[in-house]
């Protein structure tokens, strides 16, 4: 290891060697692929990648001189399909190994990479077509992406070139009773045929109209000279979905990704010769997050499970026998493993931690550090941001709290008028941008009312609320849109849900508010039980009184539904927006 993270930021430390200055030093020509990518190539060519395995049985181990050979491969032949300097370019790959080639390339390019979610249905794909001007898309052939794109395509004048990828399983191969693959009659290779050197892009992808990416990736030249790239370019764009509207779309530059080596070095605490794994799908921000650009920058190698359904044994068995050694994943997923035999797994290569996406329920703080031995760091940060507030590495995290601001950025939390608010009064989190923060969005895209409705008067307005204590720790309440309000009290969700999880009927469970003529809004749990408990009138009463006695009376739940499952999205975070949805469309009376 070369250390040539320490090129980028500069650091300070306390006594106990806790982070206590941290500023990011970006060159105006700052490219991830060649500066990072590239230069760990270069110098240290057999250094892991990434370790890349699927359900179907195919591996890859990618050294970073691998990720250079195929990023310039894919440079050279997005190049030749059209693709330049400021071209917007959707990329819909699961987790296959070629995000990882696309993402490096796009940036070599200067190109800005859109990455979405395969989930995408037609009126969601052509607003995003359009509202970007996305000139290229490169998609899975797994699942009906393609066949979406190709139903809007002729309603999307900018997009011109249309690229397919082959995923060869991706978790989707079916099973028959007994659990083994059941291989598709086209006699398309899966699996272990496709591993090793001469198995990287071997699978081929036909479909009119479309450009064959492994193909056309396999016989480009590995001779790729460096393009001129600004860092202030545009180089990435998320679309971030609220609870009303169209999404926004989120635009960073190339200083976001230097940011987050605050994210993989100081929190998730990667480890150069270690393996770390981030369970995000690639259409999501939390997949740069933890698998790509903090991590790279660290040198450190990134494990990637192309899976389609979430099967917590599997991620537990993976642990142990490719000796991961710290991981990342939102609390959802934590308490799915919890529900497994933890400790009939071998977890001994696990080291740290961590957790992001919504906030940390105590119980289960404490479980993980039970089985585990192992305290569980959570962080967070939005699309619009890379990490903001955490427990840090050296830190002493308090059970439900979200940490403290990172050195990197001046937090604070404000009442609606931007007056600071008072120890434990409850405000929004704000972020200082009086002058330009690293990592911060640029902009919401072509949307300059809702970029100022957020960035105004020096002050990035996150639309999280959380309040703090005397020693300087955050506590999530909950988005602006899930705070309810009843018979004049301002209820987060969280501290609801983290009382109901202690009990034990209660696997999961998400808090909103349904309208109520009297009070405003009115508390609603949506429950999961565990197994062997059915949600009758006596446990309804049973889960109501457990809530008054252990917070406030006025906070506990009138009313409880029962569920066998909870809207998430594909990373597994609760969508507590779906359950208020389905509630405002149900007939009156039947909430």
């Amino acid at each position: 290891m070369r250390n040539i993270n320490e090129r980028f930021v500069t650091e300070a430390y306390d006594e106990g060697g806790l982070l206590t200055e941290f500023a990011v030093n970006c060159p105006d020509s700052f490219n991830f692929g060649y500066d990072v990518v590239d230069d760990i190539a270069e110098n240290d060519p057999d250094r892991r990648a990434m370790v890349w395995c699927n359900p179907e049985g195919e591996e890859h181990v990618f050294t970073f001189a691998d990720m250079k050979r195929w990023s310039d491969k894919t440079a050279n032949f997005l190049a030749e399909a059209g693709i330049g300097r400021g071209d917007y370019v959707m990329v819909i790959l699961r987790r296959h190994y070629q995000f990882w080639f696309v993402a490096t390339a796009l940036a070599k390019l200067g190109a800005v990479m859109v990455p979405a979610t395969f989930m995408l249905k037609e009126h969601d794909l052509e607003y995003r077509l359009n509202g970007a001007s996305v000139k290229a898309i490169i998609a899975t052939s797994l699942g009906s992406i393609a066949d979406v794109t190709d139903r809007v395509a002729d309603a999307c004048p900018t997009l011109e070139t249309r690229i397919l990828v082959n995923g060869a399983g991706g978790g989707l191969t079916p099973e028959d009773a007994e659990g083994n693959l059941v291989l598709p009659d086209d006699g398309e290779p899966l699996g272990p045929a496709l591993s090793g050197p001469e198995g990287v892009c071997a699978a081929p992808a036909e479909r009119e109209g479309w450009l064959d990416f492994n193909t056309g990736v396999r016989a480009a030249s590995a001779d790729f000279a460096r393009r001129e790239t600004r860092a202030a370019d545009p180089m990435l764009m998320y679309f971030s979905s609220g609870t009303s509207g169209n999404p926004k779309m989120v635009l960073h530059d190339s200083e976001y990704a230097i940011a987050h080596l605050v994210t993989a070095k100081h929190w998730h605490n990667v480890d150069p010769d270690g393996l770390h794994f981030t369970i995000a799908d690639t259409g999501w921000g939390k997949a740069v997050w933890g698998k790509y650009y903090g991590q790279w920058l660290m040198e450190a190698c990134v494990f990637t499970y192309d899976f389609d359904r979430f099967r917590p044994a599997d991620i537990l068995s993976l642990i142990g026998r490719y000796g991961i050694t710290t991981l990342c994943c939102p609390p959802t997923m934590y308490r799915m493993m919890m529900a497994e035999d933890v400790d009939a797994y071998d977890l001994s290569s696990l080291a740290y931690s961590t957790t992001a996406g919504e906030a940390l329920n105590p119980d289960l703080f404490d479980f993980w550090k039970e089985h585990t031995g192992l305290t569980i760091y959570e962080g967070f940060g939005q699309t619009e941001t890379p990490l903001t507030i955490a427990n840090l590495t050296g830190s002493v995290p308090r059970p439900g709290s979200m940490g403290k601001p990172i050195p990197l950025y001046n937090v604070e939390i404000q009442r609606p008028d931007g007056s600071r608010c008072d120890t434990g009064e409850t405000g929004e989190v704000c972020i200082d941008i009086s002058r330009k923060a690293p990592g911060i969005m640029l902009e919401y895209y072509r949307d300059p009312e809702k970029t100022h409705a957020a960035m105004h008067d020096g002050w990035y307005h996150t639309g999280d609320t959380a309040w703090c204590d005397e020693d300087g720790y955050f506590w999530y309440v909950g988005r602006n849109d899930d705070v309810i309000k009843s018979s004049g009290y301002r209820i987060g969700p969280f501290e609801i849900e983290s009382v109901l999880l202690e009990h034990e009927a209660v696997r999961e469970c998400a808090v909103t508010g349904v309208p109520d003529p009297v009070r405003g809004k009115a508390v609603k749990a949506t429950v999961v039980l565990a197994e062997g408990f059915a949600g009758t009138d006596a446990l309804t009463r049973e889960l109501q009184t457990w809530v008054k006695r252990k917070t406030a009376p006025y906070k506990y739940p009138r009313i409880v539904e029962y569920a066998d499952a909870l809207p998430k999205t594909v990373n597994g975070k609760i969508r507590r927006a779906a359950i208020r949805e389905a509630d405002e469309a149900a007939p009156e009376g039947l909430v």
